[in-house]
């Protein structure tokens, strides 16, 4: 990965229906070699896939909770089942396995608090989890899809 790539990663991350032929002027190269290395970024992986990002509270998701859990259960079996039922469930925006006091953090989005509420009855059916606690984010102060090149 040298400079141009970098340039390319960066202005993609920013817009990716930006025109190849716009790209490569705006990062130094033609439109062939910039389209190669688009492609090449894409089957290496370093591309993972191009999205639309969309506004959360103009569709009426405007309610974030991390929610820290902490599960007595530590073996194979249990967080395949978890990972399994977290998939299931579109609320779920991201999911981490932690190091610390916590064993897993989740990132969900949704309309409410009630909405929250459902959501919350509905993921402890599926799963059994020691303790869950739930911090409602007050305000979005800063929110990005782009990585630091």
């Amino acid at each position: 990965m040298d400079v141009i790539d970098k340039k390319i990663m960066n202005w993609l991350q920013q817009d990716s229906s930006i025109a190849v032929a716009d790209l490569a002027e705006k990062v130094g190269c033609s439109r062939t070699a910039c389209w190669r290395r688009i492609k090449s970024m894409e089957e290496t992986g370093l591309i993972k896939q191009q999205v639309s990002l969309l506004d959360r509270n103009k569709l009426g998701l405007s309610v974030t909770v991390f929610v820290a859990i902490k599960t007595s259960r530590h073996d194979v079996d249990w967080l395949q089942k978890f990972a399994e039922t977290v998939d299931n469930f579109p609320e779920i925006m991201e999911f981490y396995r932690m190091s610390g006091d916590i064993d897993y953090l989740l990132k969900v989005v949704v309309p409410d608090v009630a909405a929250y509420d459902s959501f919350y009855h509905r993921l402890i059916q599926k799963i059994d989890l020691s303790d869950v606690s739930s911090n409602f984010a007050m305000e979005e102060i800063k929110f990005t899809t782009a990585l630091p090149l």
